[in-house]
C-alpha cells in the first residue's frame, strides 16, 4: 500500500472518528419546549437527563423536553452500550412567563379545607402513575393537531394568582370554547387515564403517544372514551366543560414527557422544526 492510500484512509478514519458521535437536534433549545434527537448512532442505548432517562426508536430517534424552569447548561448523556457515557452540552434559551389574575374562583378550590384531602390525593395519585408510564410506540411521529379551536385564555408556563393567592405555575394551555364542543384527539394513542370529578382538573382524559410521552385533557363536561381505548387523531374523546376548579367552559390542554410538563403548542410542528448538528464531548 502506498503513502497516498495509507494517508487517505488514515484521514478518513479520523474524519469518521470525529463525527461518529455528532447527532441531530430539531427544536428550540429553550424553556418549556420539546426537542427531536435524530441520527442517533446505533450503539447509543437510551439518552438520560439527570435522572430522566430517554429510549430510543429502533431507527434512531429520541424525544427530550425542557421543564419551565431548566437551566441553561443542561447536559445530555448518550448511555452506550459498552457502559461508556457520551456527553452533550445544551445552552436552554430562558423563557419569558407572564403572572395572570384570576378572580371569581370558589374560595375552597384556591384553598381547600381538609375535608378534601382524600379526593385531592386520589387527584394526585392517578394523574401521577399515568404520567409515569413508559409504554413502547412511537404514535407521535404522525405529528398532532390541536384537539379545539378557540381562544387561548392561559398560557402554559404562566403563573397563577387566585383570588389573589399565588399558586403554582400553569402547567397547559387553556382554550376557551362553549361548553359541549367536542374535544379531539391531537394524535393516535392509547387512552392511560379517564379520570372523573377530580377536585383541580375535573374530568380528565391522558393519552399516551409512545417513548414516555402523554397529551392531558382536563376540566371536560364528560369523557367520550374508556382507559386503554385506542384512538386517531381525530377522534372525539369528550366535550368541553368547567368541571373542577374552573371559573368557565375551556379546555386545559397539557403535555408531559417523562413526567417533564412542557408548552403542549410544541408539538404542533414536531415534523417541521428547526434542525442543528449536535457534537458530542
Amino acid at each position: 500500500m502506498n503513502y497516498k492510500a495509507i494517508c487517505l484512509i488514515s484521514i478518513c478514519t479520523a474524519a469518521f472518528n470525529v463525527n461518529a458521535s455528532d447527532i441531530e437536534v430539531c427544536g428550540e433549545l429553550k424553556q418549556g419546549e420539546l426537542a427531536i434527537l435524530k441520527n442517533i448512532p446505533a450503539e447509543v442505548e437510551t439518552f438520560s437527563i439527570g435522572e430522566r432517562i430517554y429510549p430510543i426508536t429502533e431507527d434512531g430517534y429520541a424525544i427530550v423536553a425542557f421543564h419551565r424552569d431548566e437551566k441553561n447548561n443542561l447536559k445530555l448523556s448518550a448511555n452506550l452500550a459498552d457502559g461508556s457515557k457520551q456527553e452533550y452540552s445544551l445552552n436552554i434559551d430562558p423563557a419569558k412567563w407572564d403572572i395572570q389574575r384570576i378572580n371569581g374562583v370558589p374560595q375552597q378550590k384556591v384553598t381547600p379545607d381538609s375535608s378534601h384531602d382524600e379526593e385531592i390525593l386520589r387527584e394526585q395519585k392517578e394523574v401521577r402513575q399515568a404520567l409515569q408510564n413508559m409504554k413502547q410506540g412511537d404514535f407521535w411521529r404522525q405529528g398532532f393537531i390541536i384537539p379545539v379551536e378557540g381562544r387561548i385564555s392561559g398560557n402554559f408556563g404562566n403563573q397563577r394568582i387566585f383570588n389573589g393567592t399565588p399558586k403554582n405555575p400553569h402547567t397547559g394551555t387553556d382554550i376557551a370554547a362553549p361548553e359541549g364542543t367536542p374535544v379531539k384527539a391531537a394524535a393516535d394513542g392509547i387512552i392511560i387515564l379517564n379520570g372523573h370529578n377530580y377536585f383541580y382538573s375535573g374530568n380528565t382524559v391522558i393519552i399516551d403517544h409512545g417513548q414516555g410521552l402523554q397529551t392531558i385533557y382536563a376540566h371536560l363536561k364528560k369523557a367520550n372514551v374508556q382507559q386503554g381505548d385506542i384512538v386517531r387523531q381525530g377522534d372525539v374523546i369528550g366535550f368541553v366543560g368547567k368541571t373542577g376548579r374552573a371559573t368557565g367552559p375551556h379546555l386545559h390542554w397539557g403535555a408531559s414527557l417523562n413526567n417533564v410538563r412542557f408548552r403542549p403548542h410544541s408539538l404542533l410542528d414536531i415534523n417541521n422544526k428547526t434542525c442543528q448538528i449536535l457534537k458530542g464531548k
